[in-house]
């Protein structure tokens, strides 16, 4: 073969100078290998670090609960029995009559002059509140305030010098799948440690307080953690351990730190909580709702409070709130939550569907009534299986209606369309198709019109749920 073709071949097909694999450095050539052992014992030393460090600032509480009064219900709240479990309920919330009945829970020291963060459910109803420190110290504490509607609670106890205190963390920056540690007294064993990660954020609709936006968690949490801190690797708090799912295993829920530090610092500086109002009922849209207002998320107006800021801004019953400020709304909580945290006085900016058609309305935000406006939720009809009758002037003043009107809804039959959609007795039927309706016989007539799998649109008010008003979706029965 002819010499240069060979060297030809050659430079063509060998790898280059720059590409052929150089030695490792000397340092790297020694390197050894990891020791599994030694990492384990790093992360050891990291929990343990970790417990050293706060579990002196996580006290034991227990409470004296106040005498039921002769004649009023001796229980809390039935709906902790289905997130805490029946044991846990009977042991520490069912109000007995013995004097020497006792609630138990935790608590977190957040400052050295004796401020604590609890539950509220921890100390609802206390006559007395004691509170054991981990050198066994006892003090009598004092409320300063609670906000049920996040479930915390601020104690004060007085000592005669400072207290240990645990440092609280940033729980906007938490991400799911890093270490959490849980400390706190579950089933009286004070100051137990658990381990476990952050398994989700942003939870709500857990059924526990009106504000939610849980972290959830797989580190062990039991009856008597309640008001206990959420820890992370550094040792700095980051949730307030709060609820358990009793059905499931390894699901904790915890209140996120920042949000129980505006809701402490309110409590400590005038003991409450002042939130933000728009004076409007609302309601998720729902799959079968979507349709018939033209959106695929958002908020769903279902009644605007008279003289309210909602009201004032032209918001109207049927409004989807789908922007606040510029960002995204996709349900109930997160636009309460939003809401509540702006002050009042302060104008919002929001993005409404109105009949099809986009909307923007500026709302000056006002003070949070003692009670905010919440919401859930004749003639036959075979086919419907509903019975309504007129609603007179008196059954409206009666049922304290905001005007007369309307159908009261006096049977509904079991399986039938009409409970399918969610409509009970004692209902009042105020709209149709979004036309007002006052005549039975007109209302059957406009059902009537309806093929088999259309589907209406039916505004109520329900009376027996505190006057709440609440769009539901109307489905004639397909034929067989």
């Amino acid at each position: 073969m002819n010499p240069f073709i060979v060297l030809l071949f050659t430079m063509l097909f060998a790898a280059p100078a720059w590409a052929q694999p150089r030695p490792a450095p000397a340092e790297q050539r020694a390197a050894p290998k990891a020791d599994p052992r030694a990492m384990l014992r790093a992360l050891e030393d990291a929990f343990a670090a970790v417990a050293d460090r706060a579990t002196p600032a996580v006290v034991h509480v227990s409470t004296v609960p106040k005498k039921t009064p002769a004649g009023a219900s001796e229980e809390a709240p039935e709906r902790f029995k289905e997130f805490f479990g029946e044991e846990f309920y009977e042991r520490y919330f069912r109000r007995r009559p013995r004097e020497d009945a006792r609630a138990t829970g935790s608590g977190v020291l957040v400052d050295s002059k004796g401020y604590i963060l609890t539950n509220n459910h921890v100390i609802e109803n206390a006559q007395d509140i004691i509170v054991r420190l981990s050198d066994q110290r006892k003090f009598s504490a004092r409320l300063v305030g609670r906000d049920p509607k996040t479930d915390l609670a601020v104690l004060k106890v007085d000592a005669p010098g400072p207290l240990p205190v645990a440092e609280l963390g940033d729980s906007n920056q938490l991400r799911v799948g890093q270490w959490a540690i849980a400390i706190g007294n579950p089933f009286g064993l004070d100051r137990t440690v658990t381990v476990g990660i952050v398994s989700a954020t942003a939870r709500n609709r857990v059924g526990v307080a009106t504000y939610e936006n849980f972290i959830q968690t797989d580190a062990s949490i039991n009856p008597g953690n309640s008001g206990g801190p959420l820890l992370n690797l550094d040792g700095k708090v980051i949730g307030i351990n709060t609820a358990i799912v009793a059905a499931g295993q390894g699901i904790g829920f915890s209140i996120p730190i920042n949000q129980a530090k505006e809701v402490m610092r309110q409590l400590i500086a005038s003991g409450r909580v002042v939130r933000g109002w728009l004076g409007i009922a609302i309601q998720d849209v729902t799959d079968e709702l979507a349709g018939t207002f033209g959106v695929r998320e958002g908020v769903l107006v279902a009644e605007v409070v008279k003289g309210g800021p909602a009201e004032a801004a032209g918001l109207r019953q049927g409004d989807v709130i789908v922007e606040l400020n510029g960002a995204p709304i996709k349900e109930v909580p997160e636009l309460q939550r939003r809401v509540a945290a702006v002050a009042p006085g302060q104008p919002v900016r929001l993005k409404l569907i109105r009949e099809r058609k986009p909307v923007t309305v500026s709302v000056t935000v006002t003070e949070m009534p003692a009670e905010e406006p919440v919401l859930a939720g004749a003639p036959d009809d075979e086919s419907w299986g509903l019975s309504v009758e007129p609603l007179t002037g008196e059954a409206a003043a009666r049922l304290n209606l905001p005007s007369p009107g309307g159908l009261l809804v006096t049977d509904v039959v079991s399986g039938s369309p009409a409970d399918k959609a969610g409509l009970r007795r004692g209902d009042v039927i105020v709209e149709v198709g979004k036309k007002p309706v006052t005549d039975p016989t007109a209302f059957f007539r406009t059902l009537a019109q309806l093929k088999p799998g259309d589907r209406v649109l039916v505004f109520v008010h329900r009376p027996s749920s505190g006057g709440r008003a609440e769009y539901l979706v109307m489905e004639r029965s397909r034929e067989p």
